[in-house]
């Protein structure tokens, strides 16, 4: 799809970006170094349920919170609450590694999830132990081992601990969950040893020497492809060939629960002057489909966009008039601002089908988080929002880096 520019549209975004300019702070951008070992990641649909696309990230968040609920009173997780296959079952779209673990080694196919700590398989392959396999006395989803694991040539390392699952086809499609969250996500998740925090993949690298820090970087791209090779995880670095300009780093935020995952404060605003959040707290999750906002923040956007909301596809729908006047989102960062663009804000249209969708109707991909700001979690940048920007999990330095690539501002959809 082709964007033509009039003097006048010229004029108005130059008015937009002074407006943005004005309201950032002026903040340094940090470097990272250019290296690290690079991954394929591979995106799937996955609509095997009745459930709709916001119906599986609500249930999503509600789990999430549950979970830092639970961390933060020192209780120990239920089953319902603690499995990670339930994470994994609520994800509509799944960006996915292959992993070997073992000697000799099996091959299992993971989803990525920054949202959970944990790492898991034998949803739908079941585990084979082999003789490196060594079984601890904890449970999270069903016994806990540890293991070797190799993400590829380049990536092997040993006493990765996982747990496997008590019963196959909790999650279709895929063998498990890969978690890059935050270790701290994984205490309250054993039993019995409930305090222990379990090191993730991303730890054991940095820690036996096979990458240079303890970071993870993650490329996704927007794709009207329903399966397709479309992403790559970095550990230990940063891929500089797949973005543009430089990285913008945020601390981790305090406020809880969105100080448990990697979360930061971020100001969002729909065109030149409706804001919508403030400098509220939320989460990255590459374990969620939508951009979701706090209820009120939502509600203000839609309304200015003119979108109703569809029943069928649970997502809101827009006119092609509509699509044609649909200004820009601004994420402010840590004073940097980033141009979420109206093709960004917008369900591929070449898969509505998936979705239940008309094929020539236009829905957004804002949703509602569930509950009205000032939760302590006000928005998650789910996959949508990474497809458009490189983001990096700096655990090491407790921060989360946000950069502008070359499908920033793409028209795939």
């Amino acid at each position: 799809m082709k964007t033509f520019f009039t003097p006048s549209s010229l004029i108005t975004a130059l008015l937009v970006l002074l407006s943005l300019a004005a309201d950032a702070r002026s903040t340094p951008v940090v470097p990272v170094r250019s290296n690290g070992v690079h991954l394929p990641v591979a995106k799937r649909f996955n609509f095997t349920g009745a459930a709709k696309i916001l119906e599986r990230d609500q249930a999503r968040v509600r789990k999430l919170r549950a979970r830092a609920a639970a961390r933060l009173s020192g209780e120990t997780l239920s089953p319902d609450v603690g499995a990670a296959s339930v994470l994994a079952l609520n994800q509509a779209t799944q960006y996915v590694v292959t992993a070997a673990i073992g000697t000799p080694p099996t091959t299992y196919e993971l989803v990525v999830d920054t949202g959970s700590g944990n790492t898991w398989v034998g949803a739908g392959q079941v585990f084979r132990q082999t003789s490196s396999t060594r079984q601890t006395r904890d449970h999270v989803v069903s016994v806990i081992f540890t293991d070797s694991f190799q993400l590829s040539s380049s990536l092997p390392f040993s006493g990765q601990s996982f747990g496997v699952a008590s019963e196959q086809n909790v999650v279709q499609g895929v063998d498990g969950i890969l978690g890059l969250g935050p270790a701290a996500l994984t205490v309250g998740t054993l039993s019995p040893d409930s305090n222990l925090a379990l090191a993730t993949v991303t730890d054991n690298l940095f820690s036996q020497g096979v990458i240079p820090q303890d970071m993870v970087a993650i490329s996704f791209q927007p794709t009207d492809t329903p399966m397709i090779v479309n992403g790559e995880l970095t550990f230990g670095g940063t891929d500089t060939s797949k973005i543009t300009g430089t990285i913008t780093f945020a601390p981790i935020t305090s406020t809880s629960p969105s100080s448990l995952f990697f979360g930061i404060s971020q100001t969002v605003r729909y065109g030149t002057s409706t804001r919508l959040l403030n400098n509220a707290p939320g989460i990255f999750d590459s374990g969620t489909t939508l951009v979701l906002l706090a209820t009120d923040a939502l509600k203000t956007y839609t309304q200015a966009v003119g979108a109703v909301f569809d029943n069928t596809t649970q997502l809101y729908r827009i006119t092609n008039t509509q699509f044609s006047n649909l200004q820009s989102l601004f994420f402010t960062i840590n004073g940097v601002v980033f141009e979420f663009t109206a093709n960004a804000q917008i369900w591929p249209r070449a898969l509505n089908a998936l979705i239940g969708g008309n094929t020539d109707s236009i829905y957004l991909i804002i949703g509602d988080i569930g509950s009205y700001s000032g939760s302590g979690l006000d928005f998650v940048n789910g996959q949508t929002f990474m497809e458009r920007f490189y983001t990096v999990f700096d655990t090491e330095n407790r921060r989360v880096g946000v950069a502008n690539t070359p499908f920033t501002r793409a028209t795939t959809n």
